[in-house]
């Protein structure tokens, strides 16, 4: 199987430039590494001391950024070198002040995996949550650099758990540690006789658990909603813009709406303000006109968001109602706002946990959604109430942080 996968990572990263030809993101997935290590030869002295931590996409970003503020704050000498295998993560990220380089990581062949960990020589590797690239891993290993998983999480399904997963499982036994994410994860990796796992819980809950200490004040934010009630719809697809449209034309006044579209790109902005009957006023468009008048605020912007569910009285979360993937419940939750989502987030452990608590609302369509809002808005203390639960959600499940520094301070040289 090793054999096979070498192959098949060569042939990949042979055929890269053709697969560049075939969209706008593969072109930046292909041409973002074609510098890879030229930017890590301007960065890297010998004498460098380096933690290196890697996240496949944006998420996982968020989820490494509690850890590696600790980790920069203690070790202000070390340099903090961040991979991203997607351009999602990589493009959004690039320019991000925690890091000293950020670069895309090279495709895991043996070659890449060698030059790439002898250019920057970690004194670690951390890896967030996801992606166990068996070259880069078995490099470290040759290296004697100890790499660590946070926040990993594993299912039942996954090729490591498998008869056929011998190869996959070998790779594993390259890892350090396993700080994992729930009681599922430490138990399959028990089964499989790996004894170095710690259940953690997800850093996620430490990073959002911040954001309610910060000024989340918007001066525009606070002139739109004026006292009325606010439902903030955040990181909305056109799947989720089907269901809360029908409600948002039709509701009494009294209840404001602002909208964070996932895609801010004009044609799909333009054709969601056209399906929307209410006065309503884009983030471009907020210069000299009196906010308050309006009842519908669509943010063609981006790096809002996290402040505007501060303040929202009721949030619907998108994403789950395709196949794209639920975004981040966790930011309206740390706020104590109850939490509507779509129903396809059968991967998304916090919402189903949350779901348990009666702190989130999944909803199938346009009329379990009005249901849902029209009770929310209506009763004041039931509102309250669901609120209270999200928030709490949070705080029970924070210090992965804590527990994940205190391991990597006895790996890492002052």
């Amino acid at each position: 199987m090793s054999f096979l996968y070498n192959i098949f990572i060569a042939l990949f990263n042979r055929i890269l430039p053709v697969i560049g030809l075939l969209s706008p993101k593969l072109k930046l997935f292909v041409n973002g590494r074609k510098i890879v290590f030229e930017t890590l030869n301007k960065h890297f002295p010998a004498q460098d001391k380096v933690i290196w931590f890697h996240c496949a996409s944006l998420g996982e970003y968020e989820q490494g950024v509690p850890v590696m503020e600790a980790l920069k704050k203690k070790y202000p000498n070390h340099k903090l070198v961040v991979t991203f295998f997607s351009p999602s993560g990589y493009e959004i990220k690039k320019k991000s002040t925690l890091a000293d380089v950020i670069v895309y990581l090279p495709i895991d062949t043996k070659a890449n995996a060698r030059r790439f960990i002898q250019l920057i020589n970690p004194e670690l590797a951390v890896f967030v949550k996801y992606e166990f690239w068996p070259n880069y891993l078995k490099t470290l290993k040759e290296n004697n650099i100890p790499a660590i998983f946070i926040s990993a999480a594993f299912r039942e399904n996954q090729a490591f758990f498998k008869w056929y997963g011998g190869f996959m499982r070998s790779a594993l036994k390259t890892v350090d540690h396993f700080f994992v994410q729930d009681k599922i994860s430490e138990r399959l990796l028990n089964e499989q006789h790996f004894s170095n796992v710690t259940l953690s819980g997800d850093t996620r809950f430490d990073r959002v658990s911040h954001q309610i200490e910060m000024d989340n004040h918007v001066d525009f934010i606070s002139e739109f909603i004026d006292g009325r009630l606010c439902v903030v719809l955040g990181s909305s697809w056109p799947e989720d813009e089907k269901v809360f449209l029908d409600y948002m034309n039709t509701t009494s006044e009294g209840v404001c709406f602002i909208i964070a579209p996932h895609e801010i790109k004009d044609t799909g902005i333009n054709a969601l303000k056209q399906q929307i009957k209410r006065k309503t006023v884009l983030y471009s468009e907020k210069n000299g006109v009196t906010l308050k008048n309006y009842d519908v605020f669509i943010m063609n912007t981006i790096g809002y968001l996290s402040r505007v569910y501060s303040y929202s009285d009721i949030a619907y979360v998108g994403g789950a109602m395709g196949t794209g993937g639920l975004h981040n419940i966790l930011e309206p939750a740390t706020f104590g706002v109850p939490i509507i989502i779509g129903k396809n987030f059968e991967k998304f452990r916090e919402a189903k946990q949350l779901q348990k608590l009666a702190g989130l609302f999944s909803v199938a369509n346009a009329d379990e959604y009005t249901q849902t809002m029209n009770k929310l808005v209506a009763d004041k203390k039931f509102r309250e109430k669901t609120g209270m639960i999200a928030g709490h959600f949070i705080n029970s499940n924070t210090g992965a942080t804590s527990l994940i520094v205190d391991y990597l301070n006895t790996k890492i040289n002052d």
